[in-house]
């Protein structure tokens, strides 16, 4: 484990290469799994808020599965989640371009229309952030699903950190990744 402040990170994250690649892939972390996107506490009002402006870039099951269920919901193991499309589909955010799924959130985002990109779970992808009361620890999530984005990772030689610079200066700040590409250099 890399120390970098308040945070240990996973060798995985900084040794792995990947770079997301949605046009093999098609976005499958957002239709896969056993429950939707993992949220904070502090997300779940954010959601509240920001979904009269969220929904005109919704799917029609999307909003019926929220109407329904909630902007958020409780998962099997008592997490909060987004809610999913017939149970364990899709995410209920999930939107639709080319065959290609987009986050509805990161849309209303990119027009302007909202300030909050999306939860940092989805952000940040394929890390997974273990959070304890004193310090957080960020995990390499691997899934086969994800082996496109790990072959052109390899191609382009972008490490996991790397790939999510921008996620993980949102999460911890500038400085905080300065000094993780710090320890990085001198492992």
């Amino acid at each position: 484990m890399i120390e970098v402040g308040s945070v240990l990170v996973h060798e995985d994250v900084v040794a792995n290469n990947f770079v997301c690649n949605l046009n093999k892939c098609k976005g499958a972390c957002c239709l896969e799994g056993d429950s939707g996107a993992p949220l904070n506490h502090d997300e779940l009002q954010i959601l509240k808020d920001i979904y009269p402006k969220v929904k005109p870039y919704m799917t029609a099951k999307g909003i019926a599965t929220i109407e329904a269920e909630g902007t958020h919901v409780t998962d099997f193991e008592g997490d909060y989640t987004t809610p999913c499309v017939d149970t364990n589909k899709e995410c209920a955010y999930v939107t639709w371009e080319n065959g290609i799924t987009k986050c509805a959130i990161e849309k209303a985002y990119e027009a302007g229309d909202i300030s909050w990109q999306k939860p940092i779970s989805c952000h940040l992808y394929p890390i997974r952030i273990t959070a304890y009361p004193e310090f957080d620890v960020l995990n390499y999530d691997r899934w086969s699903i994800c082996s496109p984005a790990c072959a052109f990772g390899d191609e382009l030689k972008v490490r996991v950190h790397e790939f999510l610079k921008g996620p993980l200066t949102r999460k911890y700040g500038e400085t905080w990744y300065r000094e993780l590409e710090d320890a990085v250099a001198h492992m």
